[in-house]
């Protein structure tokens, strides 16, 4: 039995699927994640499955980690988004040395607070959608964020700008409107509206020193960034996998083995110690799961047939959650890369 198929952690990702994700998927889809669904989940332990023992977590190996993605991604991917945008501001408070660790990483690991994260414009550098600059003891923040997830659901948030000395530095804020931080309305998407997606005006943020949790130059943060883009993200399986149970068996048979090859291939990929080699086969196999998610989403909405149309039908959310999954965490890289395999190039 692997740590995958044998780890606590999946027994409550599948108790928390079954008993409350999944029966309530159509409801949120068309609602929005409730408050009581993120209790649930801070509840459950899982916000804490990668981060240190030693701060409450779980320190959880990456096939568990995934794992756990999948699950919760093919149960109600909008809940999905809202709690993996945790993941990463622990991952970063793991990494660091600065007072803040002491202070918010042990709230995170144990599920206390949720974290969101503010940074993806960040890839569009040298273009500086969110600017920092040094104000008395502390950092100001002026720009736009385009995409903030969570907004209303998340306690704080970990908030990215970067300096006119090309630095980029990652605080953190609590996650609600305040002198200098303002959201707009939740946007209205064609997938995930349920997800409380907002962008954010900052007009003179001023955070404290003591919220810094990383400031590096952006050549030294770019490149870690770029490797976790290049794999295949476990959502895609998730869902995949979620529609699969939807066509009958002859239909769904073949399709199921073509995703477990690739998820297989993706994931040896993302378990290589060199993160930026073999750049050329990481973005094929990533183009190709996203071709499997396509066949196997559209499978379910033709198995389904007209009742497919139905805003409370299974088939044809799980389409528009692979739709949104197309260009979730996209860069100019990946983007280039789907188009050519989209192109038989």
């Amino acid at each position: 039995m692997t740590a995958s198929t044998a780890h606590p952690l999946l027994d409550r990702a599948h108790r928390l699927a079954s008993d409350l994700l999944i029966p309530e998927a159509e409801r949120v889809d068309r609602e929005g994640v409730p408050a009581s669904h993120i209790e649930a989940v801070k509840r459950s332990g899982l916000l804490g499955a990668g981060a240190p023992v030693g701060y409450g977590g779980s320190g959880a190996p990456p096939d568990v980690v995934r794992r756990i993605a999948e699950i919760l991604s093919g149960a109600c991917c909008a809940t999905w988004f809202v709690q993996t945008q945790h993941h990463t501001p622990v991952q970063t408070l793991a990494q660091s040395d600065l007072p803040v660790r002491e202070r918010l990483l042990g709230p995170l690991a144990r599920g206390e607070l949720l974290s969101g994260v503010a940074y993806a414009h960040l890839r569009s550098y040298p273009r500086v959608p969110v600017r920092v600059r040094r104000e008395g003891d502390g950092w100001r923040f002026d720009g736009t964020v385009p995409w903030y997830t969570g907004w209303g659901l998340n306690d704080v948030m970990l908030l990215a700008g970067a300096t006119e000395a090309g630095e980029v530095l990652f605080a953190f804020a609590e996650a609600r409107d305040q002198p200098g931080l303002r959201a707009s309305e939740p946007m209205r998407l064609a997938a995930l509206t349920a997800s409380h997606t907002v962008s954010l005006e900052l007009a003179g943020l001023w955070l404290p020193e003591e919220a810094v949790a990383l400031r590096t130059p952006y050549e030294r943060w770019a490149p870690g960034d770029r490797a976790r883009t290049l794999n295949a993200n476990p959502a895609v399986f998730g869902v995949a996998e979620a529609a699969l149970c939807l066509p009958d068996e002859d239909t769904a048979a073949p399709l199921r083995a073509r995703l477990a090859d690739v998820r297989r291939r993706a994931y040896a990929l993302a378990d290589h110690p060199a993160p930026l080699e073999r750049v050329a086969e990481r973005l094929a196999v990533r183009a190709e799961a996203y071709e499997v998610l396509r066949t196997a989403t559209t499978a379910a909405v033709v198995a389904g047939g007209g009742r497919s149309m139905a805003l409370t039908s299974r088939a044809q959310r799980l389409a528009r959650e692979a739709l949104f999954l197309l260009v979730q965490g996209q860069t100019a890289e990946t983007r280039s890369a789907h188009l050519r395999a989209l192109g038989g190039a």
